[in-house]
């Protein structure tokens, strides 16, 4: 004990062995040590004893005393490292996370295989820091986890990971943006490497301050690593990608998007030591050329099947690569090839390296012209998707010759292809063979309505599904062509066509052999109940969805058609129609409907009065739109909410 505090207990006449007193008189004690000091002092006494120093003295006491008090944080993080590594179960070593940034941190350090585990540790220990983190458990057994925005810091990374860690750690980690006062870094990334070995699939997007160092971390932790999506990531440059190639060999996916340091070393590295890669994309890095892009193809491994190459400044070599050595894909993307000619897609397709290809999108390619697109069409023999997207030097001549060389077609999309008129169509249509399931048109302004009569054409019995979306010259003269044309449609989107009527409608309901499935003619404003009347009477034993959004000349009387014939609908939007209260009781009174999704969205005339008819109509619905349906009160919606409980009402 302090000899200051000695002398003071010494002077009052007391040890530390006298106990204290409570509630009495000082009087009622020996006052003689008190007296004995002298008599001139002047003594306070309290009525029960409170302390045996001075306040001078405690605080003194006080002060040497905390400066003995051994602590825990004076050891340097070399000795933490060893007491937390030994800590038994991934409760214990969750619990200390939470003491400090810096225990977190020295623990986040800690690598999985550097644990020291009991016998009796179990591996399925409750973890206090991931139990907040909203962890998801994929259908293939190992945890995921995706950070946003604010979210998206080293802290909450190294938590994650050393939460996991008794769990078998992450399967899966997304980050989509990052904290701009304290973002990512390779510090999280580094902890996510040591904590989570079993790591397959790594998502980092926007990602400014991860480099190099934290793919080192990945490269040499996560040896399962099997997908790896790099976009908008700067600071990443060849030797952060080569070195996950070198120690990955289970990659089968690979995206690099917008990261301005990654170049042709990188995807040879890629070419050289992964041989399970099975789809890769790359797109606006500037230093990717032909010669990473051919490497990748001349020597791709057998399992390499997708390929999807936007916005690089590969040449017509590149193509020409792909056209060669591209034996085994099947799925392969081309958008925004500025400096590609005809030449290259020409080459590419006479080639007839591509024999298994099954899909092919080309987007925004100068280089796609009638000639290039008819090689294609010869030297792809097993090609069944195509999709041309903003290819302006496309005729209706090239299409016809691709169409009549492509013999195993069966879905064909053009969109803002606006050299290719309603003729064109028709010709594909007519010479395109006996497989060609579905045609998709959508902001094709070329077309306009026929005025000439058309040649004889042989139909498509085919098709099953059509869609001409957002083509405003499309109108009823070349829609009662398409009718003859297709005669066993399933499936009709003309969503956007304000130019059809009534008149040119028909045909094509008429003309459908099979039975409608799908319909959707929403934002058709011309069409009337005549339309309805019809593709319920012909087609309501097979009409499972109809969309009529936005056909304000649609009234009550379809209402009674659809409730009389359409036995199996189950999808029905009459949003901003001319429906009325009786129209939606008629509606109620279908004996046979058995709707599941149900909007009146816009309708301003039905009121208050159709709720017993909604109620009723809500035995079976799981979705029920009434937004702005003004007529209809707050309060009547609260009231159908708790008698139709299961239904998701919008209002």
């Amino acid at each position: 004990m302090n000899k200051l505090t000695d002398v003071s207990f010494c002077l009052l006449g007391v040890t530390g062995d006298d106990e204290f007193y409570f509630g009495g008189s000082v009087y009622a004690m020996d006052s003689s040590p008190l007296c004995s000091i002298g008599s001139h002092l002047d003594v306070y006494c309290p009525p029960s004893k409170r302390a045996r120093i001075s306040s001078s003295y405690a605080s003194s006491f006080n002060i040497f005393e905390e400066e003995k008090t051994p602590s825990i944080e004076v050891l340097p993080d070399e000795c933490l490292f060893e007491i937390f590594r030994r800590l038994s179960g991934g409760e214990a070593r969750s619990a200390a996370t939470c003491v400090s940034k810096r225990w977190l941190m020295v623990l986040s350090s800690v690598r999985n295989s550097e644990i020291c585990k009991t016998k009796n540790e179990s591996l399925n220990d409750v973890d206090m820091t991931s139990s907040n983190e909203d962890l998801e458990l994929e259908s293939d057994g190992y945890l995921t986890r995706c950070l946003e925005g604010k979210k998206a810091t080293d802290v909450r990374l190294a938590a994650i990971a050393v939460g996991t860690a008794s769990r078998g750690g992450l399967g899966k980690l997304s980050v989509r943006g990052s904290n701009s006062m304290c973002g990512i870094t390779n510090l999280g990334l580094s902890a996510v490497a040591r904590g989570c070995p079993s790591l397959r699939v790594l998502s980092l997007w926007n990602a400014p301050s991860i480099g190099d160092e934290g793919l080192f971390e990945i490269a040499k932790e996560c040896h399962l690593l099997e997908k790896l999506d790099l976009c908008q990531c700067p600071s990443i440059s060849n030797k952060g990608l080569i070195a996950i190639a070198q120690n990955s060999p289970n990659l089968s996916a690979l995206t690099i998007e917008s990261c301005q340091n990654i170049g042709n070393e990188s995807l040879q590295a890629i070419s050289r030591c992964c041989p399970n890669l099975q789809s890769i994309t790359i797109r606006d890095c500037p230093l990717v050329g032909d010669q990473g892009v051919a490497s990748l193809l001349s020597s791709a491994p057998s399992a390499l099947k997708k390929v999807k190459l936007q916005a690089l400044s590969i040449t017509d070599f590149s193509l020409a690569v792909i056209g060669h050595y591209g034996k085994t894909l099947t799925s392969l993307i081309l958008s925004g090839l500025q400096n590609v000619s005809e030449k290259g897609f020409w080459v590419m397709g006479t080639a007839h390296g591509l024999e298994k290809l099954v899909s092919l999108t080309i987007s925004s390619c100068r280089g796609t012209t009638d000639a290039s697109l008819e090689a294609i069409g010869k030297g792809c023999h097993n090609l069944k998707q195509m999709c041309l997207r903003k290819c302006c030097f496309v005729s209706d001549s090239g299409l016809a010759a691709f169409a009549k060389a492509s013999g195993s077609l069966e879905s064909l999309q053009l969109e803002e292809c606006n050299r290719i008129t309603e003729l064109g169509i028709f010709s594909a249509l007519s010479n395109c063979g006996s497989k060609l399931k579905s045609l998709a048109l959508v902001k094709c302004m070329g077309i306009k309505d026929l005025v000439l009569e058309t040649p004889l054409l042989s139909p498509c019995e085919s098709l099953r599904s059509l869609s001409i979306r957002s083509c405003p010259g499309f109108g009823s003269a070349s829609l009662a062509v398409v009718g003859k044309l297709c005669p066993h449609l399933h499936h009709v989107d003309l969503s956007g066509l304000c130019g059809i009527t009534d008149a040119g409608l028909l045909p094509l309901v008429e003309s459908c052999e099979a039975g409608l499935v799908k319909v959707n003619l929403s934002g058709c404003l011309n069409l009337t109940d005549k339309v309805v009347l019809a593709v319920a009477r012909l087609h309501g034993g097979t009409l499972e969805v109809l969309n009529l959004d936005g056909c304000s000349k649609v009234t009550d009387a379809s209402l009674f058609a659809i409730a009389d014939y359409c036995f199996v609908l189950n999808d029905l939007d009459l949003s901003k129609c001319s429906i009325t209260d009786s129209g939606v009781a008629a509606l109620s009174r279908g004996e046979q409907l058995n709707l599941q999704i149900l909007s009146f969205s816009g309708c301003s005339k039905v009121s208050n009065k159709s709720i017993p008819s909604l109620r009723k109509l809500g035995k079976t619905l799981v979705g029920l739109n009434l937004q702005h349906c003004n007529l209809i009160s707050n309060n009547t919606v609260e009231l159908l909410m708790e008698d139709l409980w299961r239904c998701d009402i919008l209002s």
